[in-house]
């Protein structure tokens, strides 16, 4: 491989984890993104209480995307073996770490949220 081509990496995804799942995983990013962007609209802030618990649950996530991974994969960890291979098993790490911040953000905003109100003329 001597270029490197971003559609290769979208057909070793959706060859990983099936075309279903690779759909629902990107309806639930939008959602998640779009969600995570109407929060911070909102509040008009970050709130670093919140930020930090959702970096926590984001290396639980990330941990749990590996994990998805190497179950609705047909190859595992030991077959990795060239440097692709093991920058999309890092990829697929912080993605999931990366997604699970934000949706827990996202969640953790919604479930305590303390929106200040716009100010009457």
């Amino acid at each position: 491989m001597k270029e490197l081509d971003p559609l290769i990496f979208w057909y070793v995804f959706q060859e990983m984890l099936g075309a279903p799942l690779l759909w629902l995983l990107i309806i639930l990013i939008a959602g998640g993104t779009l969600a995570f962007l109407f929060l911070l609209f909102k509040e008009r802030t970050i709130v670093a209480r919140r930020m930090v618990g959702a970096q926590a649950i984001g290396l639980l996530g990330g941990a749990l995307a590996l994990v998805v991974m190497a179950k609705v994969s047909s190859s595992g960890f030991t077959d990795a073996g060239g440097p692709a291979d093991w920058f999309l098993i890092a990829l697929v790490f912080g993605l999931g770490a990366v997604g699970t911040t934000v949706l827990g953000y996202t969640v953790a905003g919604y479930m305590h949220c303390k929106c200040p109100r716009a100010a009457k003329a």
